[in-house]
């Protein structure tokens, strides 16, 4: 009987598994289809208040539930969940949402849990501190405070990095990118380690932009990818094939500049932070590779 029961509950564990891996069969059944989304990832995925949710990410998302809708067969219904560094991989795991459309980068370590889109954004990890600080390198901030966000790989970046040789600071952690850069602004932390494009998005929002500035070495180029679940390469297909003709039409340089060149809601600030080359490629050459195939040979 015990044995009977075991197989009774490993059947219906598969069962769960398999309508959270078949994300179109799972929205055509329900007619919701859940986003994940972050407050605070500068123009890639950001808070507008009262729910709703705007960004680079969140758009091209949005594209891509468009197709599930004419793969589905039916309109659907998109809600918003707000996920944090910290919980957004077990959320896209266990079915919580369907698709994760914030600042995560893409690497090996995450592959064996989740499934990431082509790459649309490649990013390049900085340090941003008060422009009166007088910091302009990894070795000024010895014996400093560091903030960055829990469950970002910042601050091990930094670590890593040959110019970080002897240099001792202290990690002191944000729930949030919003919180860890209020941690700068309130001066508790000296710099704000994070990808450049959250810096450049909080500080563009920040009260007066230009008491901030970005500096020193980058610490890295990683690719940061709209998240799936592993396991599902009918959605994975739609997925890919919709940011690959974004790509190719020229639609992604277009939302790119609207995301990051052009004033953005909800306060008309202005991020400023042109494509970089690695960015570029990327559209080029759409695919998903992870992070670790962009490291220097």
């Amino acid at each position: 009987m015990m044995k009977k029961h075991l197989l009774v509950a490993a059947v219906l564990a598969a069962c769960a598994l398999g309508a959270h891996a078949d994300t179109i069969a799972k929205a055509k059944t329900s007619g919701v289809v859940t986003m994940g989304v972050r407050d605070s990832s500068g123009a890639l995925s950001y808070t507008l208040g009262e729910g709703k949710y705007a960004g680079y990410h969140i758009e091209i998302c949005q594209r891509i539930i468009a197709n599930m809708e004419k793969a589905a067969g039916r309109k659907l219904e998109i809600k918003y969940q707000s996920v944090t560094s910290q919980n957004r991989i077990p959320l896209t795991q266990n079915g919580t949402i369907d698709i994760e459309c914030g600042s995560t980068t893409n690497n090996v370590a995450r592959q064996r849990d989740v499934a990431f889109v082509v790459t649309a954004f490649v990013e390049e990890v900085r340090i941003a501190v008060k422009a009166n600080s007088g910091i302009t390198s990894i070795a000024q901030l010895k014996d400093r405070n560091v903030a960055t966000t829990t469950g970002t790989t910042s601050v091990q970046l930094l670590r890593k990095h040959e110019r970080a040789n002897g240099v001792d600071f202290k990690e002191i952690f944000g729930k949030d990118h919003a919180d860890s850069f209020l941690l700068l602004e309130s001066g508790r932390a000296e710099a704000f380690v994070m990808d450049g494009q959250i810096l450049a998005g909080n500080i563009a929002n920040a009260k007066n932009p230009a008491d901030y500035r970005i500096v020193g070495e980058v610490l890295n180029v990683e690719p940061i990818a709209i998240m799936i679940r592993k396991d599902d390469p009918a959605f994975k297909k739609l997925a890919d094939d919709t940011v690959i003709a974004l790509a190719k039409s020229g639609e992604l340089a277009k939302l790119y500049d609207k995301w990051f060149m052009q004033p953005i809601p909800p306060k008309n600030a202005r991020v400023g932070l042109p494509p970089s080359e690695a960015t570029k490629a990327i559209w080029l050459s759409p695919n998903d590779k992870p992070a670790e195939d962009y490291a220097k040979k």
